[in-house]
């Protein structure tokens, strides 16, 4: 037996195993194409998800520069060998694509592809996509070297495994979705008790002041003050509101700035001092980033409102390929187990929850009078 099929199933594994790292559908679909080329040795690599239109949803590609990616123009027709793939289970391998009778030519931006092996990704009955490779690196005499019965293969089994990650990605996105709702609804509910009840105090003060001020003017200055006061803690809990709702985009600004970002804003909007140092990571996968993010504001919202804490301090640093954040305060601290056995969790329970959805792990150190500790760890991609 030649060394080959060894060596193609240390690959698949290795492959395998990246794609069960991701949790975000995008980059799931990312791993699976990059996997496949490499696995294969091809040049080119592409996994186009159907939408209902006939045309595709998403359409990621290897191998192909983002220069020519742009040159190349709209998303493909779901026509030809494409189509193929999209309905019927069987996988097309050819010598060349440019002489089967379905092609129908590409725009002229687009790489020149000859030995072509395709099949598609299928979770049961349903097609969650078309994954095809070309063009097989290696020497060609007359007629091509094109792809093997064995790579065939292992690709299929490598597609077999890309539509459990890609289920389990979408499932993912779709709890996180949500969950979402529910902080949302959380969010609205705090916001009416906490805020409502600030302004209908300040209400009740206004009026107060209004009818001692021919009366009693001393005592009206007073209950004027207090509208001052309460108004401004009414603009602190709407910009925290407002923090918590609409997060900095991550894609865009990335997890150190999205934090220093919010914790710039809660240290303008609260008594207590809250600073952020980091002496930056490197990008973490999308769905650690945003737990990161979710537990840093979590631990603030807590620090802030609940501790009574006077300072707060929030640390981003690497470890190994992933990153650990420390979220520390100053305030009241708490028991952890009697919380636990109160019934009150603090949202702790939301915290762990986000740190083992994307293979991380939470640390909770408290104790009354001493602040509070809230450690997240990571594993990077």
């Amino acid at each position: 037996m030649s060394h080959r099929p060894s060596s193609g199933l240390a690959a698949v594994s290795t492959a395998l195993l990246a794609m069960s790292r991701q949790m975000e559908v995008r980059d799931v679909l990312k791993t699976i194409v990059v996997s496949a080329r490499e696995l294969l040795d091809a040049e080119y690599a592409a996994l186009g998800v159907p939408d209902d239109h006939g045309g595709f949803a998403q359409f990621v590609v290897d191998g192909v520069t983002e220069e020519q990616w742009k040159a190349i123009g709209p998303l493909p027709r779901q026509h030809g060998v494409l189509a193929a793939m999209l309905h019927k289970a069987e996988p097309e391998r050819l010598a060349d694509v440019r002489e089967d009778p379905r092609f129908g030519g590409w725009p002229d931006a687009h790489p020149e592809l000859s030995d072509f092996l395709g099949l598609p990704v299928r979770d049961g009955d349903e097609t969650l996509g078309a994954l095809f490779l070309a063009n097989k690196r290696c020497s060609k005499p007359e007629g091509g070297c094109g792809f093997t019965a064995q790579d065939e293969e292992l690709l299929g089994i490598l597609a077999q495994h890309a539509a459990i990650a890609l289920t389990n990605a979408r499932l993912y996105e779709r709890s996180r979705e949500l969950t979402i709702a529910e902080e949302r609804s959380r969010l609205a509910h705090e916001l009416h008790d906490a805020v409502s009840q600030k302004l209908f105090s300040l209400r009740l003060t206004a009026q107060a002041a209004a009818a001692l001020v021919d009366r009693d003017p001393a005592r009206a200055k007073g209950e004027l003050q207090q509208v001052a006061v309460l108004a401004a803690e009414a603009a602190d809990e709407l910009r925290a509101a407002v923090v918590e709702l609409r997060p900095a985009a991550l894609d865009e600004d990335g997890l150190v700035h999205t934090l220093r970002t919010q914790v710039q804003v809660l240290d303008r909007a609260h008594s207590a001092t809250v600073v952020f140092d980091s002496p930056g990571i490197r990008a973490l996968p999308a769905a650690q980033e945003e737990a990161v993010l979710r537990v840093a504001q979590e631990a603030l919202h807590n620090a802030l409102r609940h501790a009574d804490a006077g300072r707060v301090t929030v640390t981003l640093v690497r470890d190994g390929q992933g990153a650990r954040l420390t979220v520390t305060d100053d305030g009241r601290g708490f028991d952890p187990m009697t919380v636990r056995r109160a019934g009150r969790h603090l949202g702790l329970v939301s915290m762990r929850d986000r740190a083992a959805g994307v293979g991380g792990a939470l640390t909770v150190t408290s104790a009354p009078g001493e602040g509070t500790t809230i450690e997240m760890e990571v594993p990077g991609g």
